[in-house]
C-alpha cells in the first residue's frame, strides 16, 4: 500500500497557510465554480489530477473522517469542522465561502494546537 509519509502537523500548517494566503479564492482555470475545501488544495494526493489516481484512503486527512463516512467517494468532505459536528459537506449546502473558510481556519488551528500539545511542542500563540 502506497501511504502518505508526510507529517500531519506540517500538512495542517501548510493547509492553514494556503487558506490564509487566499488559496481557496476563485481559480483562473475554473472561475465558474467555487473551490472545494481540501480537494483543491496542494495537500490532496489528487490535486490537479482529474483522473483521481490516488485512493483517498492513502491521504493523511482520513484520520479525521468518521469511520462511517470513510467509504464515501470524497471522504474529506465529511470531516467535522465544528464541535456541533458540522462537516465540510454540510457547509457546502448551508454556508457561505466565508463561513466555510472561517470554520476551516478554526478547525486547522485547533488540530495544530492539539498535535503540538501531544508532541510537547511549546508555542507562543497556539500555532507555531
Amino acid at each position: 500500500m502506497d501511504t502518505d509519509k508526510r507529517d500531519i502537523l506540517e500538512i495542517l500548517k501548510f493547509e492553514l497557510s494556503f487558506l490564509e494566503d487566499g488559496g481557496y479564492g476563485r481559480s483562473p482555470r475554473t472561475p465558474w465554480r467555487a473551490p472545494s475545501i481540501f480537494e483543491d488544495s496542494p495537500i490532496c494526493p489528487n490535486f490537479s489530477d482529474p483522473g483521481r489516481q490516488h485512493p483517498c484512503d492513502h491521504c493523511l486527512l482520513m484520520q479525521f473522517v468518521p469511520k462511517e463516512q470513510q467509504e464515501n467517494a470524497v471522504p474529506c468532505r465529511f470531516i467535522p469542522l465544528r464541535e456541533n459536528g458540522q462537516t465540510v459537506d454540510d457547509l457546502y449546502h448551508t454556508g457561505t465561502q466565508v463561513e466555510m473558510e472561517e470554520a476551516l481556519a478554526q478547525w486547522l488551528r485547533g488540530q495544530i494546537q492539539r498535535i503540538q500539545q501531544e508532541r510537547g511542542i511549546a508555542t507562543q500563540s497556539g500555532v507555531a
